[in-house]
């Protein structure tokens, strides 16, 4: 396995050295994609727990909230 770590020419320790793999593809990375649905219904779980937080330290809903700024 490789480290990531060599010496340079003046001695300096070069962390960043060993380029990362390049990965490309020929198919388009737009649309509904497996990685795209994961990263939606992750946003819409963090959003629904987060209103389900904010009704129960107000004891309001949303647009209650939202009335009474």
């Amino acid at each position: 396995m490789k480290s990531g770590a060599i010496i340079d020419e003046q001695g300096k320790l070069n962390n960043f050295a060993i380029e990362p793999r390049m990965y490309v593809t020929d198919q388009p990375q737009f649309g509904f994609t497996p990685k795209a649905e994961l990263l939606n219904g992750r946003l819409a779980m963090i959003g629904f727990v987060s209103l389900l937080v904010l009704e129960a330290f107000t004891g309001q809903g949303v647009l209650g909230f939202l009335m009474n700024l």
